[in-house]
């Protein structure tokens, strides 16, 4: 049976076909295309004298991207390893116990002072009697009795410190002494750390994205001296409505189309955010200024080719359909 149609009726049948098409056309994610950024900071805030590398250049792991001034973190690494050195010799000196001469220079204060403490003694003996018989002060006598009492004890104090040359350092002394080397070694193997990376290297292979600084600035320690774009891939960061959050899913496939570049990359949804935010700058427009998005993340498919992949730069709109 064939159905003849007016032919005023077919301007509007197209228009509906056209209609149907568009809405069974899913609506694309808006986003741009990224690395995973990373960032070299200052390690000390010292001058910048030699730059290695220009924005733009493709850097292997290791390379050598900058230069920093190093007369000062030099100087204070020598300071440190002198004050290592002191202190090692210092848990040496502990180790080895007092010499000889120490020891025998003891028994000689020793000797002399209980020489003193017999002759004080000897002249309080003396004066006792004399004092008995009012025929010296009572002050003469009580002088010549503290005058023996003092020898005494320098004889007591003299007995001891040769008794502690004797037995040698206490074991407490030399668990101080190494915790002192120890820690000064620390610090200097810090600072000799600090030396090193004033000759900022690449940390992974990558492309140099940004420079911050120039020859001769001084940057604060922790600024970014280098930003790096790595990974083997990029990946599309995209906003998702809220018509699409309801049916896009983690793992889900999908296909990128970067705007102003014939052909679509394969996808894959790796990551969505949680939280909502507002919808971008860039897609306010029409009913899409009254939805909320969601932050997702689709890393490339392996299949892509590696080559054009590798020369996308970041920062480039694309859209994303699912």
């Amino acid at each position: 049976m064939v159905v003849h149609v007016s032919r005023r009726w077919l301007p509007l049948a197209a228009i509906l076909v056209l209609l149907t098409g568009c809405a069974d056309r899913e609506e694309p994610a808006l986003g741009t295309l990224e690395w995973d950024r990373i960032s070299v900071p200052a390690p000390a805030a010292e001058t910048i004298v030699a730059i290695q590398v220009r924005e733009g250049q493709r850097v292997r792991a290791g390379t050598s991207l900058l230069q920093l001034e190093q007369t000062r973190t030099a100087a204070q690494l020598q300071a440190l390893q002198a004050q290592s050195q002191q202190a090692g010799e210092a848990l040496l000196e502990l180790r080895n116990g007092p010499r000889v001469e120490d020891i025998a220079q003891a028994q000689a204060n020793l000797a002399a002072a209980r020489a003193e403490a017999a002759d004080a003694s000897a002249y309080y003996t003396r004066l006792q009697p004399l004092g008995r018989q009012q025929l010296v002060a009572a002050a003469d006598v009580d002088r010549a009795r503290a005058a023996a009492g003092n020898a005494q004890g320098v004889v007591r104090a003299a007995e001891q410190a040769l008794l502690a040359l004797q037995h040698g350092t206490r074991v407490e002394q030399v668990a101080q002494g190494e915790a002192a080397l120890q820690a000064a070694q620390a610090q200097a193997a810090v600072q000799a750390v600090t030396l090193n990376k004033l000759d900022l290297l690449a940390p992974r292979d990558g492309l140099v994205d940004a420079l911050p600084y120039k020859l001769g600035d001084q940057a604060p320690v922790g600024a970014p001296l280098v930003v790096m774009l790595v990974g083997d891939r990029p990946y599309a960061r995209v906003y998702l409505p809220q018509a699409l959050r309801l049916r896009v899913k983690v793992g889900q496939a999908a296909q990128i189309q970067l705007l102003g570049r014939d052909g679509t990359l394969a996808g894959r949804v790796r990551s969505i955010r949680s939280d909502p935010g507002f919808t971008p700058y860039y897609a306010l427009s029409g009913a899409d200024a009254a939805r909320l998005s969601w932050l997702a993340e689709i890393e490339l498919s392996a299949d892509n080719d590696a080559a054009r992949m590798a020369d996308l730069p970041a920062g480039v709109p694309l859209q994303v359909t699912f």
